[in-house]
């Protein structure tokens, strides 16, 4: 084998490694900062109207049907806010969810119309073991007080 081929072979094995290399570092940074969703594994993505994009809970707590309410709070740039959440379950889904806004000024009521105005799409036919909202329609912080609620609502609602 000449030198040329020799160099060649050994320019393409580097070149590879590098590849290789740089995929695994992303796929660690990914899940080092949290996000494990640097490589799709199949399942939608979406950075807005998330509920679920974590994998599937494994929790195997069941909830007793009904319609449930709580009231979450939570902060804001102007203070205390909270929202109002009820939530129907049956078998553990939830089927349908109604929010009530409290906004003491009027960025805090926009924030909790939009919120409210895009929940539904959110949560409506998930198992509610595996929703933990982070932002709906332009809304991080009411998320909030939504998921202190639906912590208190599952509590009440545990079979």
């Amino acid at each position: 084998m000449s030198p040329q081929s020799k160099s060649k072979i050994i320019g393409l094995v580097v070149v590879a490694l590098l590849a290789v290399g740089g995929t695994g570092a992303v796929i660690l940074l990914g899940q080092k900062n949290g996000n494990p969703d640097v490589v799709k594994t199949g399942t939608e993505n979406s950075n807005t109207n998330t509920a679920t994009d974590a994998p599937k809970s494994t929790s195997t707590a069941t909830y007793k049907d009904g319609t449930y309410s709580a009231t979450g709070n939570y902060i804001s740039p102007n203070g205390d806010e909270k929202v109002g959440v009820t939530v129907t379950l049956k078998n553990s889904i939830i089927e349908t969810v109604s929010i009530q806004t409290f906004g003491s000024n009027d960025e805090a009521k926009q924030y909790q119309a939009s919120f409210k105005s895009g929940i539904n799409d959110v949560v409506v036919g998930k198992n509610v073991n595996d929703v933990s909202v982070s932002r709906v329609a332009s809304s991080s912080l009411t998320s909030t007080g939504f998921n202190r609620a639906l912590e208190v609502i599952k509590s009440d609602a545990k079979a």
